[in-house]
């Protein structure tokens, strides 16, 4: 059989078969149009080995000669007939040995499918790859039990090769309020897993798993990287051999008998993505904006939904659900222009504290008795869109719905109770809400189709405030379930309410991952508004995710979740880059400070346009304590980028500093516009007797200097900030 080889932006896939396996013997730079025979890839056999060559196929076997994890774990009872079959003896067909049934390429090139099958052990293998335009690579399996008896699936993964000289791993971990923070490591024999029970993504999941050459970077060192397109329990890992082959992997994490198959019934992994990059991270980050902005469903610029300007009442009143102190916000968010006014917890029945009401999803009429029409007429009429947070999958116990239906709550036990047996650990006064059970669904699903039917909402802020722990349904695990249960409820209702965008929101970032992004327009990247905290959080998820997809508020001059202070020039910078938002009650902000805000806001509508649809550039600093980043436009025409002082520098000047990423041929003039000499905090932004000369005016320069010389930054305080605005020479602005 030929191989296939599927080709794009500069990366290349290529597939062999002469073992009888599909086996992916290179995943990286473009080789070519020209291949060799591939027989000259043949391995030595070292002594005590096995005879013949091993092949670390697209699915790992034992019966090839593969010693680390496998690709495929599950097995079937003894066969009928036998007394280890009436004894109910598990473990066997526990090794397959998958063997090529057919392979083709799709038409254009970039994309092929594999069907891999053992008929003795009764499974087939279907294998879907395709290497998107922008370099991005898809892979997925679906299993099929093409045996007499049930098959028990342990473990299907997902995996692909990374050469010997990907010797560094990094990847995100983090908690609440601290999520998507980089750790790295140098790479060693062994397996390294990254496990997640949390029955969601997880506020620790990383996000990006990169393997990359030593001491890759920013914007230099070949680079090979996965995510995991899953919200559910997982593991992300990878698998170095004795023998120097490296295997980058994913599955699902499913618990004891969680996923049974009878006979003709399949199994679909999630979807593994995963990017090659010569130019660092940065080349990574631009595979999957490319093709996340190719979607027909994204919004954002590419698609002509541009991102409204949102203001969320959760900081600003928290339950405090009065008509008129949210009449008084509705208006001074709109005379700032604010475009979407978000109404966050404490609107539905009961709901005066996170103890009760999680479940009955009726608008208080002791709150609201007019419902939530007042609000949103007065919303609507001052120009915003009117949107409204929920959370659909969580139930209190102090609620009519848990009274009346116990046996909706997820237990880890069958129930043998009235009340339908012992209940997992409280997570926020909260329990689950078992999707898997038809009714609760159903139920679910008609209260929110009434609420966005009965009301002009076009956005859902939708929370998941806890982990799955000890999820169960009928006594069996039952994550897998709930999970596609919880799909199946986004797309109804997406199906039904095609207007109405929808946030993924799980206590802040413990939901974010592509399975969700399929049905959802942005996520909350984290509860924490603390404008330091964020500059990490935000650089990190959106190596994965474009800003248009994240959003980032302006919080409190006093932040809620960590006690600092920051000016609201750092806090309005640090939102920019984002969907850009507020969380304040900003009645209470000072003259200077909303008159700052409200010349963000004209800086975030003059720019979104480039913001949500440029190039994401990272500089590549020596000072840690100093960050550079911003958006360029894919002609190079013009960037934004951020200077950013996390905290004390170890030199006394930062020194000049490059802006990546602008067309080396263009002249450019960059300005400072926030702050500027006219903002109140202009001279608290800075530690200098004098500013560097090209501030006050401006500076005009080739590209090609601005990115090899750079300009000398100004001496920035710590957790401060300068936003730059790099235009074509001569080009006027005003905000």
């Amino acid at each position: 059989m030929d191989p296939l080889h599927l080709r794009s932006a500069g990366t290349s896939l290529l597939l062999a078969f002469d073992s009888g396996e599909a086996e992916i013997v290179h995943w990286g730079a473009a080789l070519g149009a020209a291949l060799p025979d591939l027989a000259l890839l043949t391995p030595p056999i070292p002594h005590s080995a096995l005879d013949v060559p091993v092949v670390a196929g697209l699915l790992p076997q034992a019966s090839s000669g593969w010693l680390g994890r496998p690709g495929l774990r599950g097995s079937r009872l003894a066969p009928a007939g036998t007394a280890a079959h009436d004894a109910g003896v598990p473990g066997f067909a526990f090794s397959p040995a998958l063997r090529v049934v057919s392979a083709e390429a799709t038409p254009d090139g970039r994309g092929a499918r594999i069907v891999q099958a053992d008929d003795d052990a009764g499974v087939r293998v279907a294998s879907e790859l395709t290497l998107h335009e922008g370099g991005l690579l898809e892979v997925s399996h679906e299993l099929a039990n093409t045996g007499a008896t049930p098959y028990c699936l342990d473990e299907l993964g997902t995996v692909l090769p990374v050469p010997g000289d990907a010797v560094e791993l990094l990847d995100l971990t983090g908690r609440w309020c601290r999520e998507n923070h980089p750790q790295r490591h140098r790479i060693a024999q062994g397996t390294w897993v990254r496990s997640g029970r949390h029955g969601r993504t997880g506020h620790d999941s990383s996000l990006l798993v990169a393997a990359g050459t030593s001491g890759f970077s920013n914007r230099t060192g070949r680079v090979w990287a996965a995510h995991f397109a899953w919200s559910g329990n997982h593991e992300q890992y990878l698998d170095s051999l004795a023998d120097g082959r490296r295997i980058l992997g994913a599955a699902e994490l499913l618990g004891p008998g969680e996923v049974v198959l009878a006979p003709g019934e399949a199994y679909r992994t999630p979807t593994l993505y995963a990017a090659f990059s010569d130019r660092g991270l940065d080349g990574i980050t631009e595979a999957f904006y490319e093709w996340f902005r190719a979607r027909p469903s994204h919004v954002g610029t590419t698609s002509g939904r541009v991102r409204p300007v949102v203001l969320n009442t959760w900081e600003a009143v928290y339950f405090d659900h009065r008509l008129e102190p949210l009449l008084e916000l509705a208006e001074s968010a709109a005379e700032l222009g604010v475009e979407r006014f978000v109404l966050d917890d404490g609107w539905f029945r009961g709901r005066r504290d996170d103890h009760a009401g999680l479940g009955d999803w009726y608008v208080d009429e002791a709150m609201w008795p007019e419902g939530l029409t007042p609000l949103v007429e007065r919303v609507t009429g001052l120009g915003m869109e009117f949107g409204l947070w929920v959370e659909p999958e969580m139930v209190n116990l102090d609620s009519d719905v848990a009274r009346a239906h116990p046996d909706w709550i997820v237990r880890p036990t069958a129930a043998s109770h009235k009340d339908g047996g012992r209940l997992p650990l409280e997570w926020r006064h909260q329990h689950i809400l078992d999707l898997a059970n038809p009714d609760a669904w159903q139920y679910i699903y008609e209260r929110l189709d009434a609420l966005l039917s009965e009301n002009d909402i076009a956005y859902l802020k939708w929370d998941q405030n806890r982990d799955l722990a000890e999820h169960g349904h009928a006594g069996r695990p039952s994550v897998h379930e709930q999970t596609l249960a919880a799909y199946r409820l986004f797309d109804a209702l997406r199906a039904a309410h095609p207007h109405v965008e929808i946030e993924s929101c799980s206590s802040g970032g413990a939901r974010v991952d592509l399975g969700i992004l399929q049905r959802t327009d942005r996520v909350w990247a984290s509860d924490c508004n603390d404008a330091l905290e964020r500059q990490t959080i935000q650089r990190w998820t959106q190596a994965v995710l474009p800003p248009e997809l994240v959003g980032a508020h302006v919080g409190p001059t006093h932040s809620h979740t960590t006690g600092r202070v920051h000016d609201i020039s750092f806090r309005a910078i640090t939102a920019l880059f984002g969907h850009f938002g507020m969380e304040w009650d900003i009645r209470q902000a000072a003259p200077a400070e909303r008159e700052t805000l409200r010349r963000a806001i004209r800086l975030y509508k003059r720019h979104r346009g480039l913001i949500h649809s440029g190039v994401r550039v990272n500089a590549d600093l020596t000072e840690s304590n100093l960050s550079l980043h911003g958006v360029v436009a894919h002609d190079g025409a013009s960037g934004l980028f951020s200077a950013v002082a996390l905290g004390t520098l170890a030199t006394e000047l930062p020194g000049r500093v490059g802006l990546p990423g602008l067309d080396p041929n263009r002249t450019y003039t960059v300005r400072a516009v926030l702050p500027t000499p006219e903002d109140a905090d202009w001279k608290d932004t800075f530690i200098q007797t004098a500013p560097p000369a090209w501030l006050a005016e401006g500076a005009t320069a080739p590209g090609r200097f601005l990115a090899e010389v750079g300009l000398p930054l100004p001496v920035l305080r710590p957790e401060h900030a300068i936003l730059l605005e790099v235009t074509p020479e001569s080009q006027s602005v005003s905000d």
